[in-house]
């Protein structure tokens, strides 16, 4: 999508609408399968917690109001780790997200087709939207729109048809239903229908996504409008799937639920229709996934956590390796648990509910360490608090529901975090491999040349990528952190401390003592003190990220207050650190 053009408000929320609406094609009979003719109840509470959520959101990215969602945010209030271990759960949901709503149209086109092989079409899907991704075919505004407008339409449709069915039928289902026992006692029954209705808020994270690409106060009613679907059709269809039909047939239909009820309450029609919806909007769902990966992917890359050949791009500039790597990756969970829904909703949940903890987290880390920066809306700490517990709750749920989603879950998360760790520590890595090449000269002299030789280089080039702290005068302690920052965080050894100055104006005698004494105590970092008249703005960064060669990811700044003229996001992605 193009940054020129920003996206209205219809047209942002379709875009997020398509992936949190499409959880409720699946999510009444997931909460059914624990709470029974609660599920309802269930989802009312996931409402609630999803509205504490809209507050966090609403402060979080109006303050950071840059793509990226939760890695971001960490990456803006605390160390790079912290938000590489973000980075890595937002990725797994991205690909749970991809095969579980895959899978999911898959099993609703085979209501339509029952001769379909649902795993080689899911597999085929998932490929149909690598290609199309590698072609640079993304989330088209207008498409977008209509498939989620049919999605409501669908819905409602529904809602409408089994209201009536039930007017006409009588409510005995209803009656038998709700004196039907419970497998446990009703405070664990919520709890546990809670937990795995709290799937039907995954996609909630996907208008931050894409904030630098929403019109001028779009995000805010993107928020209200993805609560407003989910805490209106979901409830409402639990409670009328368990008053049309008997409790065992929702077990029996977890797949595709919706359609069956279609069927029950209004005929083949409407089950063609709810299928032709599902498999249009899941398809959606597994588009924005590919999307959204490929710009977290390709962004943790240019700082550095991944490898810089996810970079590579083809004619279209698009970054074909990362669209490939996360095909294979979604190629192998679908096959590890084939296909089957529980494991796979299990994974997304785990990784999903982790990434809004880590959101609610950074809220906390927003109020304490950058205070000053505006925002729109204020999440009080009882807010952040109660929403951070839910999703906690929601956690311990549903690892307790199947302690062994967990086994699949930490089958994925533990390598990524593996190779991101090797990432973020590869100059003690090569710094260890060439101690140990140099111990091996004795006997390989030739070898060991050729490999400590090739090790230096590449630690040279690790070293030589420069970094830009902007300043106006700042005291000893905050260029101290920002030190510490750089040694903690990043591998060069080279950093321009850059002061802007007005006409006749001359910088204060202090920085440049400090400075000095600074450059002393890091020694392992060169430090280039640089006086520019001008003012600080988007221009002055495009112009110095062109002439000095620096990406502007690689700039930082210290936190700016209600009198500063720009939003962060105008920045290109130069960084707060301070």
């Amino acid at each position: 999508m193009s940054h020129e053009k920003k996206l209205n408000e219809l047209e942002a929320t379709a875009i997020c609408g398509n992936d949190i609406s499409s959880s409720c094609l699946y999510v009444s009979a997931l909460s059914i399968a624990y709470a029974g003719q609660y599920a309802w109840a269930a989802l009312l509470v996931v409402g609630a917690v999803l509205f504490l959520f809209r507050r966090i959101y609403g402060e979080v990215v109006g303050a950071l109001p840059l793509n990226g969602g939760a890695y971001n945010v960490l990456l803006n209030t605390t160390s790079k780790r912290n938000a590489a271990v973000a980075a890595c759960l937002t990725i797994l949901s991205y690909m749970a997200t991809a095969v579980i709503s895959a899978s999911e149209a898959m099993h609703y086109l085979h209501t339509l087709w029952h001769g379909l092989p649902i795993i080689l079409a899911t597999i085929l899907l998932l490929g149909l939207f690598l290609l199309l991704t590698i072609l640079g075919i993304s989330e088209s505004a207008v498409v977008a729109v209509g498939i989620f407008l049919l999605h409501l339409f669908s819905l409602t449709l529904l809602v409408g048809v089994t209201a009536w069915y039930l007017f006409t039928h009588g409510i005995d289902t209803l009656i038998t239903n709700w004196h039907m026992p419970l497998k446990t006692s009703l405070v664990s029954a919520l709890f546990l229908g809670f937990s795995a209705a709290m799937l039907g808020i995954s996609g909630f994270e996907s208008s931050a996504n894409f904030v630098e690409e929403q019109a001028q106060g779009v995000f805010q009613k993107t928020l209200r409008n993805m609560w407003v679907v989910v805490t209106v059709f979901n409830p409402l269809l639990a409670f009328l799937a368990v008053a049309a039909l008997p409790l065992v047939e929702v077990g029996q239909h977890t797949e595709t639920l919706l359609s069956h009820l279609g069927n029950k309450t209004g005929g083949p029609w409407l089950s063609t229709l709810i299928s032709v919806d599902a498999v249009a909007v899941l398809s959606g769902a597994v588009l924005t996934s590919f999307v959204g990966v490929s710009g977290l992917m390709k962004r943790m890359a240019l700082d550095r956590i991944l490898p810089q050949f996810f970079l590579k791009e083809n004619g279209r500039k698009s970054n074909y390796i990362i669209l490939i790597t996360f095909f294979l990756l979604c190629l192998s969970v679908l096959l590890i648990t084939n296909g089957e829904l529980g494991p796979l909703a299990g994974v997304y949940t785990i990784s999903f509910l982790s990434v809004m903890a880590f959101f609610a987290l950074g809220n906390f880390l927003l109020k304490s360490k950058r205070p000053k920066l505006p925002r729109p809306v204020y999440a009080s700490i009882v807010t952040v608090s109660l929403a951070l517990l839910g999703v906690l709750a929601a956690l311990y749920g549903n690892i307790r529901i199947r302690p062994d989603y967990l086994i699949v879950f930490l089958q994925y998360f533990l390598p990524s975090m593996l190779v991101v760790s090797a990432m973020l520590n590869r100059t003690a890595i090569l710094n260890l491999v060439l101690a140990a090449a140099e111990s091996l000269a004795k006997h390989s002299p030739r070898i060991s040349s050729l490999t400590q030789a090739n090790i230096r280089r590449q630690l040279d080039e690790l070293h030589k990528q420069e970094f830009v702290f902007f300043t106006k005068g700042d005291n000893v302690s905050n260029l101290n952190k920002v030190m510490a920052y750089v040694v903690e965080n990043e591998f060069t050894n080279r950093l321009k401390i850059v002061t802007l100055l007005k006409e006749g104006e001359t910088y204060p005698q202090d920085l440049l003592k400090d400075i000095n004494v600074l450059d002393r105590a890091y020694e392992q970092i060169e430090v280039d003190f640089v006086t520019i008249n001008g003012t600080f703005g988007p221009e002055l960064i495009d112009r110095l990220s062109n002439e000095w060669q620096i990406p502007k990811n690689f700039m930082f700044i210290g936190s700016p207050g209600n009198a500063f003229p720009y939003q962060i996001s105008e920045l290109g992605g130069v960084r707060l650190i301070i």
